[in-house]
């Protein structure tokens, strides 16, 4: 059972190419999704986090060139499922593996990631529709903007579950106590608010039924920082595939309010 894997030997998994997302696996650790930019980049991604938190919580920042740190006993470059390679605000490529563009003047965020309240709301009775469906979340490109930070500017990415609409409370509830991995939704009921015309045409991921009854529920997603990255023409930026985490060696409750 992939819940029951241990991170390490999850990455070893990732190492050997597997390519997968990550929702629902190592039961109890936190998922973090990465972006790398050069250093003189840095700050304005630091800034960017420090004045979007809700998508853009920080849980740690690596070193220029380094490629671990306090939550990785491993390597940003290999030790995910996939990665995304950007040059001049356009995808250049997919690699299971980053090390061909790894530079030493790179600089990781690790930033949290809604996977990691996932097994809470499991807990809590909260069905998770796209764990069910064997999918990755559904994510997507809002109106809504985020706040400029230098040469950053991006719209606000979101993921959304379906959730019973008897139990939308207790979603709410549980989430909104783990603020370093997104917290409580941004927006719930009508996707029209946020400018998304269409559920079944998510911008990443894979469309998700929902059952009768479900209501659609949104949450600020870690996908931002991507989104400003090709808005913002970056020279260079490697980041997480989308609904393919890093899954560090934090425990969830180390997030827990």
């Amino acid at each position: 059972m992939t819940a029951d894997l241990a991170p390490a030997r999850a990455r070893e998994r990732f190492r050997a190419g597997l390519s997968i997302p990550t929702s629902g696996w190592c039961a109890g650790y936190t998922q973090a999704n990465l972006i790398a930019v050069p250093r003189e980049y840095a700050w304005d991604v630091l800034l960017f986090s420090q004045r979007n938190p809700k998508p853009c919580p920080v849980l740690d920042v690596l070193e220029p060139g380094e490629l671990g740190g306090a939550i990785l006993d491993g390597d940003v470059r290999t030790d995910l499922p996939g990665y995304r390679v950007h040059r001049d605000g356009e995808l250049v490529d997919r690699p299971s593996d980053a090390r061909e563009y790894w530079r030493d003047d790179l600089v990781a965020f690790l930033i949290g990631c809604s996977f990691t309240f996932e097994n809470a709301l499991l807990g809590a009775g909260v069905p998770v529709r796209h764990i069910e469906q064997g999918r990755n979340v559904p994510m997507y490109r809002t109106t809504r903007r985020c706040r400029t930070a230098g040469r950053l500017s991006g719209p606000l990415v979101v993921s959304m579950r379906p959730v019973p609409a008897d139990l939308v409370e207790t979603a709410v509830s549980v989430t909104a106590r783990y603020p370093q991995v997104h917290g409580a939704p941004v927006h719930i009921g009508d996707p029209a608010e946020l400018g998304i015309a269409d559920l079944d045409a998510p911008d990443y991921g894979d469309p998700v039924r929902p059952a009768e009854g479900d209501v659609p529920v949104f949450w600020a997603c870690g996908v931002t920082p991507q989104a400003a990255v090709l808005e913002s023409r970056l020279p260079l930026a490697i980041t997480h595939e989308p609904g393919q985490m890093l899954i560090t060696d934090a425990r969830d409750t180390d997030y827990l309010l």
